[in-house]
C-alpha cells in the first residue's frame, strides 16, 4: 500500500485517484477506562469512537468524456483500526467494484462487484439505516433521470455473512429515489436473501431436533441431552436440513429550506436478521457442532431515525439527531441480548464560530436502553447479590439488578477547521472535554475485574460519572 501511494504521488497525470478518511485521537483515561466516554455511538459518535482509517482507490479504466462515450472506473476500499499491534492485520478490503456507464443508454450505469448503496446517514451517530447491499457481491444497474434514481441488483451475500463457513446466499434488492422538487426527496428500498439447504453441504443451514434453546445459550446441549437419554449416548440426533431467509425494507424522506432547517433526513428500517450459523460446544466426548438455524430465524427489528441540519444564525449552526429502535426475538425469551431490547436516543450538537477557523463546540445526548429479557445491567459492583437469589435464573439469566440503562453525555471544547465554517467541515482538530453519567456502574469500556470473590486481589470500584479529555483530528482527503 505504501508503494502504491508513492506511485500515485509521482504520477501527477495518472488516471489513479486516491482518497480516504482518518480519525486519530489520544484520550488518557485516569479512571481506568479504555479511552472512550461511553459504550457506543448510541450516545453520539463524538468521544465514543476509536482510531480508524479508510483508503479509497479509483482508477479510470476508460476515461469519461463529454460526448457520452462509454466509461469505466475501478474502485477499491480498504479500512480498519489505526494504531495498536494488531491494527494492520485487522484491515480489510471491504469494497471492490467496476462501474461503467453509457453502455446501454444515457443515464444507465452498471456495477459489478460490491454493491453497497444507501440514501444517506445519521451523521451524529455514524449510522446508515438507509443502506442495502452492504453484504452483497454481484451486479446492479442504475438508471438516472432529472427527478429519479432507480437501482436494481442481485448477487451473493454468503461470503460476508458466513465468512469461513461459506454457503451461497442469493440476494436481490432495489432502491428508488424521487426528487419532486429542489428541496424534497422520497425513497424506498428493499433487500431479500434466501439460503437454500443443500443435502451433503456441511455449511448449509441445519437444525438439531429435540434440543432446547436454553442449553444452547449455556453450552450444555450434549450434557443435558445425555441426562435426558441415559443409555443412548450414541443416538444424539443428526442435524436436519433447513432453509434460511432474511430481508430489509427501508423508507426515506428528506427535505430542506424550511425555516432554519437547511436539510432533514428521516429513515424507517424494518429488518429480519439472517439466521446464525453453528457454534462449537466442548464436551467430555469431544467437540459438538450445534446447528441453530431454527433458534435464530425470528430476530426482527424496527429502526426510526431523524437528523436535522439547522442554521441558527450567522455564527451558530446545529445538528439534532434522534432515533428509536426495538428488537425482538421470538425464539428467545430467556436471556438478555441485542436481539431483545428497546432503545431511544437524542443528540444535539451546536457549533459556534468564534472566528472563521476557530470554533466552539457543544454536544449533549440522552439515551435509554431496556432489556426485554431480564436484568442485563449492574447498578452497583455487588449487583449480582440483588438479582433472583444472587444467581442467574432460567427466566432471564440475570447478571445485575436492573433491565434499564439511562446514560447522559455532555461534550465541549475548541475546534480548529482549516477549511472554514461548518459542523461537518473537515479536516478538524479538536480539543475536547466530555462527561458521562449512567445508572450502570462503570458504563464505559474498561478492564475492571467484576468478580466479588473474596480472593479478588484487584478490588472493586463503583463510579457512575466518567470524564475524558481528548486531543483528536478527523479528515477526509
Amino acid at each position: 500500500m505504501i508503494a502504491l501511494i508513492a506511485a500515485v504521488g509521482l504520477c501527477t497525470a495518472s488516471p489513479i485517484q486516491l482518497g480516504g478518511y482518518v480519525r486519530m485521537m489520544t484520550r488518557p483515561d485516569i479512571q481506568g477506562g479504555a479511552g472512550k466516554l461511553g459504550h457506543w455511538n448510541l450516545y453520539g459518535r463524538l468521544l465514543n469512537e476509536s482510531p480508524y482509517g479508510a483508503l479509497d482507490l479509483h482508477y479510470d479504466l476508460v476515461e469519461k468524456t463529454h460526448d457520452k462515450r462509454p466509461w469505466a472506473v475501478l474502485h477499491f476500499r480498504s479500512e480498519g483500526p489505526l494504531l495498536g499491534p494488531e491494527s494492520v492485520s485487522m484491515w480489510n478490503i471491504t469494497q471492490v467494484h467496476v462501474t461503467s456507464g453509457n453502455l446501454t443508454g444515457s443515464g444507465h450505469t452498471w456495477k459489478i462487484g460490491s454493491l453497497e448503496e444507501y440514501f444517506g446517514d445519521l451523521s451524529l451517530y455514524d449510522m446508515r439505516p438507509g443502506q442495502i447491499f452492504n453484504d452483497t457481491v454481484g451486479a446492479s444497474i442504475r438508471i438516472d433521470t432529472p427527478k429519479t434514481t432507480f437501482i436494481a441488483g442481485a448477487g451473493d451475500a454468503g461470503l460476508n455473512i458466513r465468512r469461513g463457513q461459506y454457503n451461497a446466499i442469493p440476494s436481490a434488492g432495489f432502491s428508488f429515489r424521487l426528487r419532486p422538487g429542489k428541496s424534497l426527496e422520497l425513497g424506498i428500498a428493499g433487500q431479500y436473501r434466501f439460503e437454500k439447504g443443500v443435502k451433503g453441504n456441511q455449511n448449509a443451514p441445519y437444525t438439531i431436533p429435540g434440543i432446547r434453546f436454553v442449553d444452547i445459550i449455556r453450552g450444555e446441549v450434549y450434557e443435558n441431552w445425555r441426562k435426558d437419554n441415559v443409555g443412548s449416548e450414541l443416538d444424539f440426533p443428526d442435524p436436519v436440513l433447513s432453509d434460511a431467509q432474511s430481508g430489509t425494507l427501508i423508507a426515506y424522506f428528506g427535505f430542506g429550506g424550511l425555516g432554519p432547517i437547511t436539510w432533514n433526513n428521516t429513515y424507517l428500517n424494518a429488518s429480519l436478521a439472517h439466521p446464525l450459523g453453528p457454534v462449537i460446544e466442548e464436551t467430555d466426548a469431544g467437540q459438538l457442532t450445534v446447528h441453530r438455524t431454527d433458534f435464530t430465524d425470528e430476530r426482527y427489528s424496527i429502526f426510526l431515525g431523524n437528523e436535522a441540519q439547522i442554521r441558527l444564525n450567522d455564527r451558530n449552526d446545529a445538528t439534532w439527531s434522534s432515533l428509536y429502535a426495538t428488537n425482538w426475538d421470538k425464539d428467545n425469551d430467556i436471556t438478555p441480548s441485542d436481539e431483545a431490547r428497546t432503545m431511544a436516543s437524542s443528540v444535539l450538537r451546536i457549533q459556534s464560530y468564534i472566528g472563521r477557523y476557530i470554533h466552539l463546540i457543544g454536544e449533549t445526548s440522552i439515551a435509554y436502553e431496556k432489556s426485554e429479557n431480564g436484568n442485563r445491567f449492574r447498578e452497583h459492583f455487588d449487583s449480582i447479590f440483588k438479582n433472583t437469589d444472587g444467581v442467574p435464573n432460567d427466566r432471564g439469566f440475570e447478571v445485575g439488578d436492573t433491565d434499564t440503562r439511562i446514560t447522559w453525555q455532555g461534550k465541549t471544547g475548541f475546534v480548529l477547521n482549516p477549511a472554514g465554517k461548518g459542523i461537518f467541515s473537515r479536516p478538524s482538530i479538536r480539543f475536547l472535554y466530555g462527561v458521562q453519567h449512567s445508572n450502570e456502574n462503570n458504563a464505559f469500556g474498561n478492564a475492571f475485574v467484576e468478580s466479588i470473590n473474596q480472593y479478588n486481589a484487584f478490588g472493586n470500584v463503583e463510579q457512575h460519572w466518567h470524564h475524558i479529555f481528548s486531543m483528536e483530528t478527523e479528515a477526509w482527503f
